[in-house]
């Protein structure tokens, strides 16, 4: 296997007319986006398998945002030949977020669009409960998410999630831009109107970073996951061209 087919858990399409590329939440793996269709329209949802986790579990997690964003732009590189989206759900926003700036940085194609669901500006950050939690109640949230997948928590697949979202966590504090970079393509910024976990009404900061839409969709944090129609429409409505 080629090095950037580990990042896909099945290469781009050549008959998409565009690419959402998709972030894992903190502590999954690519296949939590299961639940979502494979093409929204013409648009090709492209989920990303990072390191450390699924079928990468063997290979070290990612220490800083920046750093991921450096491998994923070299990664992408061959599939920004049409219109492509990021999204990211709480702290998978941030790489994505850091992911076009980079692009920005090196002269490479933009995204038509940024999809930024439940999470704050960078600026404005770190945020959220998860930052303050022990291991145990991070174990606690962990049978709680696996549940959500429809898996089965047994301990060992606790532990060894645990171990990924510590991880990710970790690295979620060190990310702090002290300004932040004002972006040239379009952002939406999805808040969910009975999410605990992050406040829609905390995510109006993302106006400081480009041109931003902001869309409040129905249903809790998790409610992304099960591709619910409002937020389908959102990716139809602002990535097609």
């Amino acid at each position: 296997m080629s090095d950037d087919a580990r990042w896909f858990l099945r290469r781009p399409s050549a008959e998409s007319a565009a690419r959402l590329f998709a972030l894992p939440y903190s502590g999954c793996g690519a296949t939590m986006y299961r639940k979502w269709p494979r093409f929204i329209g013409d648009i090709e949802v492209v989920p990303i398998q990072l390191p450390g986790r699924e079928n990468r579990f063997r290979e070290e997690s990612y220490k800083t945002y920046e750093a991921l964003a450096d491998d994923l732009v070299e990664v992408l590189l061959p599939y920004l030949d049409r219109p492509f989206g990021l999204f990211g759900h709480c702290g998978s926003a941030l790489p994505g977020y850091e992911t076009a700036v980079r692009l920005l940085e090196r002269g490479c194609p933009m995204p038509t669009r940024l999809f930024i669901s439940s999470q704050v500006a960078p600026h404005r950050g770190p945020h959220g409960r998860f930052l303050r939690m022990t291991d145990a109640e991070l174990a606690e949230e962990v049978h709680q998410l696996i549940v959500e997948l429809g898996g089965t928590p047994r301990p060992d697949l606790v532990e060894l999630s645990l171990e990924i979202l510590r991880a990710d966590v970790e690295t979620n504090k060190r990310y702090h831009p002290a300004e932040p970079t004002l972006l040239p393509c379009p952002i939406t910024a999805l808040g969910w109107d009975q999410d605990v976990e992050v406040d829609h009404r905390l995510m109006d900061s993302w106006a400081d970073c480009g041109e931003t839409t902001f869309r409040l969709l129905k249903g809790p944090h998790y409610r992304f996951m099960e591709a619910p129609d409002d937020l389908l429409d959102a990716f139809v409505a602002d990535l097609t061209v």
